[in-house]
């Protein structure tokens, strides 16, 4: 007996004739006809008896009815095993988190991960966005977040997950306004002088002013940055989410933002992109871009950039 005859049985049970049996299984009647007389030569059984409303069961065709569903029931449950089996994602995933990614966001991909594939082991590394981008870039890292002020790089392929803007900070009361650059260029400058988005931003604040400040002192914590500002040591770069809160508490006042925001980048090797890890992080991704309450965890709590 073959399983088309198996599911025609069933189909003429619950119909009750031939006629309404046919249009389920879009067969012909005559079809419908062939697989029942077929299967009952085989059982050497008669399953129905033909009356004038249609098809009625047997005594014997009701006792198989049952079986034979549950038959059909582990034969489609078979089928969906083999399919993610087939389908499956497996492995090790290392994934690189610029400090300024918050928990939330943090959590967001590694708890999509966990439910989505099971069978997949997700290594989180934390560090700067030059080491993060470091370690995706000679295969380290498998992919990560981090903070990008440049044009990206070209080897990589990215999803834009948010973007953010850096203002200058200092103490409330410190600078006078309207600002006067050069009286702000002999006030100490506090930014990670290496090459995170915060000292990106900066640069880019320097061309557009023209001038370069005299002293700098090299932080690359957000929290100790703003720490330094709120107490008067100098005046600061802080990322939007830091800078105002930090307004909002009185810690601070911004006195004007850099010329270039920050995108926050996911990014792996273009040459990687059809690796089905990655492409299935990177589905998990996307939905963070198109979540609204996640777009403010993504943009960063203090840490580093």
């Amino acid at each position: 007996m073959e399983i088309h005859q198996l599911k025609t049985f069933v189909a003429v049970a619950r119909e009750g004739t031939i006629t309404r049996a046919s249009e389920r299984l879009h067969l012909s009647q005559p079809a419908v006809s062939a697989h029942i007389k077929s299967l009952e030569d085989a059982l050497g059984l008669s399953l129905f008896e033909r009356t004038p409303r249609g098809m009625s069961l047997t005594s014997e065709g009701r006792r198989l009815l049952v079986k034979v569903e549950q038959m059909l029931g582990a034969h489609q449950q078979m089928l969906e095993e083999a399919s993610r089996i087939k389908g499956s994602v497996s492995g090790t995933l290392r994934i690189g988190a610029c400090g300024s990614l918050s928990n939330e966001a943090i959590g967001y991909l590694l708890t999509s991960v966990a439910a989505r594939y099971p069978d997949v082991e997700l290594i989180l590394k934390h560090g700067t966005s030059q080491e993060i981008l470091a370690g995706v870039q000679s295969g380290h890292l498998d992919a990560g977040y981090y903070n990008e002020a440049n044009d990206p790089d070209g080897e990589l392929a990215i999803l834009e997950v948010s973007r953010f803007k850096v203002y200058v900070a200092a103490s409330p009361g410190l600078v006078a306004t309207p600002l006067d650059w050069g009286a702000l260029s002999e006030l100490a400058w506090i930014y990670p002088t290496s090459s995170a988005c915060c000292a990106l931003a900066a640069e880019s604040l320097f061309q557009a002013q023209q001038f370069r400040p005299q002293r700098v002192i090299s932080v690359d914590r957000e929290s100790l940055t703003q720490t330094l500002i709120a107490s008067g040591v100098g005046i600061g770069l802080l990322h939007e989410s830091t800078a105002e809160r930090a307004r909002a508490l009185g810690e601070v006042e911004l006195l004007t933002e850099s010329p270039k925001k920050v995108r926050v980048l996911f990014g792996h090797l273009r040459s990687r992109g059809g690796e089905p890890l990655l492409e299935a992080l990177d589905s998990i991704v996307r939905e963070t871009i198109n979540a609204p309450a996640l777009q403010s965890a993504l943009a960063g709590e203090p840490g580093r950039s």
